[in-house]
C-alpha cells in the first residue's frame, strides 16, 4: 500500500470518528493539565501517586473478574450477564466460611453462617494479620462455591441452550441474574454488612507528602497477580490450556483433531467460576463490607475491562481492568467522585471509535 492509501486510510478514519478525535484531543489536554498541576504544585505528588496506587489495586481485582467472563465468551461466544452475580455469590459464600472459621465458640452459628450484622464486627476481628486462617479459607470457599455455581448452571441452563442464537443465551443469562440476586436477598438480607476490622497501613513517603498502603489492598493485588500468573501457566504449558485455546480459535476443527470439547467447556467454567468467585472476595476484603447488589453493580466495568483489553483476549482483560482502574481513579483529579466513571468509559468509546478489536486486537487466548 502506498504512502498517499495509507494516508488516506487515516484521514477516511478520521472523518469517519470526529467523537474519536475529540476525545483524542480532550485526553491530550487533560494530559498537559496533569503535567500543569505536578509542576505548579496544584496536585502533589503524593496524592497522583495515592490516585495511582488505588487505581492499580481496583483494577486488578476487575481484572481477575474479567478473565472468567473472557474466558466463558471466547469458547461459548456469549456475553454472560449473570458474571456479576457470580461475584457476589462467591463473595457471600467465601465470607459465609471466613466468619465461620473466625467466630464459631463464641457466636450463633446461625449469625455467623447468615455473615449477619448481629455478629459484631469488631469483636470478630477478621483481618489478614489476626485471622489469616479465615480468610485463606474464605478465599479458597468462595473460589470453589463460584465454580461449583458456574458449572452447575452451565448443566441446568446454558447447556440445553447452546445451539440457540446469542440474544436468547444473552436473555437466559439476564434471567439467572435476577434469580441469583434476589436468592441472595433473601438467604443474606439486602443490607450491608461490615466485614472486617482496620488494619495499620503502611507509609510510604513520597515528595512532600505520603501514600498509605493497606494491608489489604497488597493481599488483593499479590493474590490476583498470582491467579493471572497461574491462569497464564494453565494455558500457555499445559495440555488442558492449549485445547481450551484451540477450542477458541476453532470448536469444529477442535472436535476434528479429537479434542473433548465438552470437556473443556465444563473445565472453562470452572477456572473462569473460580477466579471470579476469588474476585468477589478480594474485592469484600479491600473494601471492609458488601451487600447483594455489589457485583451487579461492577458489571459494567468488569465488560468495559473485557471489551477494552480486546473480547476474548484473557489478557486483553487484565491489561483493560488496570487501564480502566487507573483512568477511574484519575479522573478524581478533575471530577467530583460521582462523575469518575465518566472518565472510565470515556476511554472505552474513545477505544471502540479508534481500535474497536481492543488493545490486544480480539486475539483469542481463551
Amino acid at each position: 500500500m502506498s504512502t498517499r492509501e495509507e494516508s488516506g486510510g487515516v484521514l477516511s478514519s478520521v472523518e469517519l470518528n470526529p467523537l474519536a478525535v475529540v476525545l483524542g484531543s480532550l485526553a491530550v489536554l487533560l494530559f498537559a493539565d496533569l503535567g500543569r498541576r505536578l509542576v505548579t504544585g496544584k496536585l502533589p505528588v503524593s496524592t497522583l501517586a495515592t490516585f495511582l496506587w488505588e487505581g492499580v489495586v481496583f483494577g486488578m481485582a476487575i481484572g481477575l473478574a474479567g478473565i472468567g467472563l473472557a474466558m466463558t465468551y471466547s469458547i461459548l461466544q456469549f456475553a454472560n450477564f449473570a458474571h456479576g452475580d457470580y461475584i457476589t455469590a462467591g463473595a457471600f459464600t467465601g465470607w459465609l466460611a471466613a466468619f465461620v472459621v473466625a467466630g464459631l465458640g463464641s457466636f450463633g452459628l446461625s449469625g455467623l453462617v447468615l455473615v449477619s450484622d448481629t455478629v459484631p464486627t469488631g469483636e470478630l476481628g477478621i483481618n489478614v494479620f489476626a485471622t489469616p486462617l479465615a480468610v485463606l479459607v474464605g478465599l479458597a470457599v468462595a473460589s470453589a462455591s463460584s465454580a461449583g455455581l458456574a458449572l452447575a448452571l452451565d448443566r441446568v441452563v446454558f447447556k440445553p441452550m447452546r445451539g440457540a442464537r446469542g440474544i436468547s443465551l444473552l436473555i437466559a443469562s439476564v434471567g439467572v441474574a435476577l434469580a441469583l440476586r434476589h436468592a441472595l436477598i433473601v438467604l443474606f438480607t439486602g443490607s450491608t454488612r461490615s466485614l472486617t476490622t482496620d488494619v495499620p497501613g503502611q507509609t510510604v513517603a513520597i515528595g512532600d507528602g505520603s501514600v498509605t498502603v493497606g494491608a489489604h489492598e497488597v493481599t488483593l493485588v499479590v493474590v490476583a497477580g498470582a491467579l493471572m500468573l497461574s491462569t497464564h501457566l494453565l494455558l500457555r504449558y499445559t495440555k488442558l490450556g492449549t485445547a481450551m485455546r484451540a477450542m477458541a480459535d476453532n470448536e469444529d476443527l477442535a472436535l476434528v483433531t479429537g479434542i473433548p470439547t465438552e470437556r473443556v467447556v465444563r473445565t472453562t467454567w470452572l477456572v473462569g467460576g473460580a477466579l471470579t468467585g476469588a474476585a468477589g472476595f478480594l474485592i469484600a476484603l479491600e473494601s471492609g463490607s458488601m451487600d447483594p447488589t455489589f457485583g451487579w453493580d461492577l458489571l459494567l466495568l468488569v465488560f468495559s475491562a473485557v471489551i477494552l483489553g480486546g473480547i476474548g483476549s484473557v489478557y486483553g482483560a487484565i491489561v483493560g481492568g488496570i487501564i480502566i482502574g487507573i483512568t477511574r481513579n484519575l479522573s478524581l483529579v478533575w471530577l467530583p467522585s460521582e462523575l469518575v466513571l465518566v472518565g472510565a468509559f470515556g476511554v472505552l468509546i474513545f477505544m471502540l471509535l479508534v481500535r474497536p478489536q481492543g488493545l490486544v486486537g480480539g486475539v483469542k487466548t481463551v
